[in-house]
């Protein structure tokens, strides 16, 4: 009945359209009565806690992708010594997760999406020499195969593209030092073979006070008939120190170095406690998106505070229109 109404709607409006698969079981929550903004959260938030495994002192900034008939993640997981570790979690529904204690890599800030057959991780790899974006892929989440790091120190957000762009696999980067990093701006390189990278190209930088010390990719861009949808983070620097918050964009579809529209504020910033208060107060860092081509739903799963995992909906109309209506491209 929702696909049926939907195409009715959009044969009339001008609707946007995710181009991809459908996800019949997505996790969602209806928008609110009277919530004006383009994201809402989930009413049962934080839906992973430190309490999903013993030895974790903060689960957070995680991945998730379909996988069977449910959904299969990789998890940031901050040991009670503060080591970075991932583990793999699976869940029937996309909110209700049972996490794995074995450690699969070393690192953090996971981005997972499907292409080809497998399912590929990017995350920030340790090194003695600083951070770079470590890339593997698995067709079960059991086993792995790690390929040649995609960049040489240092570099943190690392996003794989879903699908190849023009014969080339297109990544999303955000150069940076060893500390917290003067540098904030999103850049893109290229690779035929996922092992030599080059090409790069310069996406964007903080434009707007809300995201005006650095910006970084958030989950695998969502493919739609405008472009990709590419949400991202900003990061503002005020007196009490940074406030991490969503934003979004939409990319070129054959150039995706290309901004073609983004919105001028935030979509979704520090509000409810579990953002507010935790290791590292006032953040919302989306790592991952689940978007079905069927009903144009999206969930978006989101660190909160550098301590939990929480999610959040919208609709690829909503943030469309949203992107459009503050767009800080055509202003």
């Amino acid at each position: 009945m929702i696909r049926k109404e939907r195409a009715a709607f959009r044969a009339i409006h001008d609707m946007a359209k995710i181009i991809g698969k459908e996800i019949p079981n997505i996790p969602w929550q209806n928008k609110p009565e009277g919530w004006r903004y383009p994201v809402w959260r989930y009413t049962e938030n934080p839906i992973i806690t430190r309490d999903n495994l013993f030895f974790a002192n903060s689960i957070f900034n995680s991945a998730v992708v379909p996988y069977g008939d449910g959904f299969a993640g990789v998890f940031r997981v901050d040991t009670m010594t503060r080591d970075h570790t991932l583990v793999t979690g699976f869940s029937k529904d996309g909110v209700h997760w049972n996490l794995n204690d074995e450690v699969i890599f070393r690192g953090y800030d996971p981005r997972l999406c499907e292409t080809e057959g497998r399912y590929y991780l990017t995350w920030v790899n340790l090194t003695p020499h600083g951070t770079t974006i470590g890339v593997a892929y698995t067709a079960d989440f059991k086993t792995w195969t790690q390929l040649e790091d995609a960049c040489y120190p240092v570099a943190r957000n690392g996003v794989l593209f879903p699908r190849k762009i023009n014969g080339e696999y297109m990544l999303l980067i955000r150069p940076c030092d060893r500390g917290h990093t003067p540098y904030g701006d999103i850049y893109l390189q290229q690779s035929k073979d996922l092992a030599y990278w080059g090409k790069y190209r310069f996406v964007m930088s903080p434009q707007k006070n809300w995201e005006m010390t650095k910006v970084g990719a958030g989950p695998t861009p969502i493919e739609t008939d405008e472009g990709w949808l590419l949400f991202y983070h900003g990061v503002l620097t005020s007196c009490n120190g940074f406030t991490y918050a969503m934003g979004a964009a939409i990319l070129d579809k054959d150039e995706p170095w290309k901004v073609l529209h983004r919105a001028d504020c935030f979509l979704l910033a520090p509000h409810e406690t579990y953002e507010l208060v935790g290791d590292v107060p006032n953040v919302v860092f989306p790592c991952a998106a689940l978007a079905d081509a069927d009903t144009g739903r999206i969930a978006v799963y989101y660190g909160g505070a550098d301590t939990v995992v929480a999610l959040a909906f919208t609709t690829v109309d909503e943030t469309v229109d949203f992107i459009k209506a503050h767009d800080l491209i055509k202003a």
